[in-house]
């Protein structure tokens, strides 16, 4: 009789039990949010790693006129120099529409008719063997040129620090959310195993081990978790392919690159729903059976 009512589980445990609509529910949820954060992690990771190659990939320099020479003959000296290093693939002097250009988004257009323009060299490094800050700057000194080397480190440690925030706060999501998945689980086992109470007694007292009776419960909730799991996570793949295909080849936004990847990031999501429900519902139902026994 008990290996035929093991075998019927929803003789001993109705699908209402406990909430279950509910539960799965807010599972889906959470396991929704969980998927975003993820997704969010990887994808800020992206984008810095591919700020920080872009910036590795290229320098400025900013040159400064001798007394009796002209800035724009200071700046393609300096560009033909650097082109000579190795390491630089190219080395181009800035004019001054391509200058202000570039200062117009910092500066606006008023203060760049009061204001000197720089003279400016964009130089383009090998991505191999990039040239480093010392050796452009030595190659500028001894052709005589008085100028400043910016290699862009600043910025990529920058990036690099705004993308470990990012991943911080996306791990940290994902955690709680998986706290909150468990605790819900928790309760729920707690409250199925109180409406079970009566079926749980006859079952020990017929020789049912509290270990069966647990499993019973912990198999319940994981598969009720996985079903909730990857309901979350096909909507939540629907959501980046969306975004994926609305924003084309870089996403919807470049500060957060989506990649179709991405999609199958989220393919673990049950698994991990339902591993989670497991470890949760075993300790809730081990607790109150022991607690059960103890006081009886």
């Amino acid at each position: 009789m008990i290996g035929r009512l093991f075998r019927d589980e929803a003789a001993l445990l109705p699908k209402d039990a406990g909430g279950a609509p509910w539960l799965a529910s807010l599972i889906a949820v959470l396991c929704f949010l969980a998927c975003l954060a993820a997704v969010g992690a990887v994808a800020a990771d992206r984008a810095a790693q591919g700020w920080t190659r872009a910036l590795r990939a290229e320098a400025t320099v900013q040159v400064r006129p001798r007394v009796g020479e002209t800035g724009p003959a200071a700046a393609a000296r300096a560009a033909e120099t650097l082109a000579g290093v190795p390491g630089v693939e190219e080395a181009r002097a800035l004019d001054r529409r391509a200058a202000e250009a570039l200062l117009r988004p910092w500066l606006g257009e008023a203060a760049l008719t009061d204001l000197p323009v720089p003279f400016l060299v964009t130089v383009r490094l090998d991505r191999d063997g990039p040239a480093s800050a010392v050796s452009l700057s030595r190659a500028l000194a001894q052709a005589g040129l008085e100028a400043s080397v910016d290699d862009h480190s600043l910025w990529r440690r920058e990036a690099e620090r705004s993308a470990a925030v990012v991943a911080a706060l996306a791990f940290t999501a994902f955690a709680l959310t998986a706290l909150a998945a468990g605790a819900a689980v928790a309760y729920a086992t707690r409250s199925g195993l109180e409406a079970q109470a009566r079926t749980i007694r006859i079952l020990s007292l017929n020789g049912a081990s509290d270990r069966a009776i647990a499993w019973l419960f912990m198999r319940r909730y994981g598969l009720l978790a996985a079903g909730a799991g990857a309901i979350g996570a096909l909507v939540a793949g629907a959501l980046v392919a969306g975004l994926r295909t609305l924003g084309g080849p870089r996403g919807l936004t470049p500060a957060l690159p989506l990649a179709w990847s991405d999609v199958i990031l989220l393919s673990p999501c049950p698994l991990i729903a339902f591993t989670l429900a497991v470890l949760a519902a075993g300790a809730a139902a081990s607790r109150r059976l022991r607690s059960a026994t103890a006081g009886g």
